[in-house]
Parts: structure tokens; C-alpha cells; sequence
């Protein structure tokens, strides 16, 4: 009992904060952040592969600790401007928590993969995280429906 208080005295004389304030930044340490994940695979895959693709970076993450909350696939889709000489791709959607590292382990498969043309990984604020729970629940009514 008084190791916890002179831990927390001490914290409180080097970092000068109260308990509570201790107590969440203890807590946000240990708590994983939400991210999502769209990345783009080339148009000459056949569904196939396609999907074989988007199931090797769904086992990268779940094998690294991450949880998956969403994924979509927004199929084919018409690029803004062309990458590696292509006009249209396959889009998909990971929405996913995981610590930081799990991060650099995913952004590091789609480098070495030559099916991916480009990708980009957001970490979610909490106004974000609840935008997108909306969203995804937006979106499972009008499939019910």
C-alpha cells in the first residue's frame, strides 16, 4: 500500500498532477488506439486474388493483436488521376484497434506487396471513432433493408 502512494507521490512531484489525471494517463497507455486503413490493389487482379490480397493484410493485423471492427470493399473504383499508369482500382476499408507498432508491421506489407498502388492508415480521435460507428451503422440498415 504505501509503495502504490509514494509511486504516486513521486509521479505527482515530477509530473505535477493529481491522482485522477495519473490514473487517465495510466489508463490511455494501456488502451489501444482505432485506426482505419484504406489502401488500393491494382485493377488486373481477377476477384480472386483480389480477395486472397485483402485476406493476407486482414491476417497480418489479427495476427499482430489487432481487433478488427469494420472492412469494406468498395470495389472497383475510378482514381482521380492515374497511378502506375492505371485510371481505376480496388478500393478497401479496414477499420481496426491496435497498438502503435501493429502500425509500422502493416504499413511495411503493403510497401513490399506490388499489388498494392497506394495506401493511407488514420488514427481515429474519438470524434472520429463515433462518426464512423454511425456510419457503419448507416450502412448495416440500409443493407437489412
Amino acid at each position: 500500500m504505501t509503495k502504490k502512494i509514494v509511486t504516486f507521490a513521486a509521479a505527482k512531484c515530477h509530473i505535477g498532477v493529481g491522482k485522477r489525471d495519473f490514473i487517465n494517463i495510466i489508463n490511455f497507455l494501456n488502451s489501444m488506439n482505432q485506426y482505419e486503413t484504406v489502401f488500393i490493389l491494382t485493377p488486373v487482379l481477377s476477384d480472386d486474388q483480389m480477395k486472397e490480397t485483402v485476406a493476407k493484410f486482414k491476417k497480418i493485423l489479427t495476427d499482430n493483436g489487432a481487433e478488427i471492427v469494420n472492412e469494406e470493399a468498395w470495389g472497383m473504383k475510378k482514381m482521380a488521376y492515374a497511378i502506375q499508369k492505371k485510371s481505376t482500382g480496388f478500393y478497401n476499408l479496414f477499420e481496426f484497434k491496435a497498438e502503435p507498432q501493429v502500425i509500422n508491421t502493416l504499413e511495411v506489407a503493403f510497401r513490399r506487396d506490388e499489388k498494392v498502388i497506394r495506401f493511407m492508415t488514420v488514427k481515429l480521435d474519438k470524434y472520429a471513432a463515433q462518426y464512423a460507428e454511425k456510419r457503419r451503422n448507416k450502412l448495416g440498415k440500409k443493407q437489412e433493408a
